[in-house]
């Protein structure tokens, strides 16, 4: 049964679907590696660059190559050459690894009624080949990407978009993530519920004072729907 007046939910993907260490790190080595041109320390002062703390061994939450959209990354590491980007794009589809619990989640949501769609500042193509290769596309109705829609998270642009397709209002939306322009989106564009989720590159700190709600993942998110 569907609580709170939301009928449809818009998820973020890497963080909040795709486990985002398991499948972007090593594309990430790669990626700034090739745009070093095999300089190793140069490779290294690139990931740092983008947002990744070596101490902690992760990508900070919001950083460039956190919640950036393709075009941010090509235009840190790739300005003269912007086939990079693409490239690992189609390597990280091929590595993608769901959160724990995602697939169990998105079918419980998907059999209780919910409208499902996907908006990431990836491109839509890469995105789509994510999904197919975590055995969930056929879940979801839409997939926006930044290249879907006029302008990318922050903007409102993707929930509007949801909301045109499927007939709701984005009152009756839930946007789900894992960074701050996730949830920020959801203000943008006066979404039900704003829903952050714990699995990705953000922190409580960071993401509690725009989140209606803060979870370990979305393989809570069902039982925390139904409770409502």
């Amino acid at each position: 049964m569907k609580r709170l007046g939301i009928r449809g939910i818009l998820f973020d993907k890497d963080g909040t679907l795709v486990d985002f260490g398991a499948t972007w790190f090593a594309v990430g080595e790669m990626m700034a590696l090739r745009a070093a041109d095999g300089d190793e320390a140069r490779a290294r002062q690139l990931l740092v660059d983008a947002g990744y703390d070596a101490g902690a061994g992760r990508f900070k939450a919001d950083s460039v190559f956190a919640s950036g959209t393709n075009a941010d990354i090509v235009a840190l590491w790739y300005p003269h050459a912007d086939k990079e980007k693409p490239e690992a794009a189609e390597a990280a589809a091929a590595r993608a690894v769901a959160v724990p619990g995602c697939r169990e989640a998105v079918a419980s949501l998907r059999r209780s009624g919910y409208r499902l769609g996907v908006a990431t500042n990836d491109s839509t193509s890469g995105a789509e080949k994510m999904l197919l290769t975590l055995g969930i596309a056929q879940m979801f109705e839409a997939t926006y990407g930044y290249d879907a829609v006029a302008n990318p998270k922050p903007a409102p642009d993707s929930i509007i978009a949801f909301a045109d397709l499927t007939g709701l209002k984005p009152s009756e939306i839930a946007m789900v993530g894992d960074n701050r322009h996730d949830l920020e989106m959801a203000r943008a564009a006066g979404a039900g519920l704003a829903v952050a989720v714990l699995s990705g590159t953000g922190t409580r700190e960071s993401l509690a004072r725009l989140a209606d709600v803060v979870l370990g993942s979305i393989a809570e998110l069902p039982d925390y729907l139904s409770a409502r």
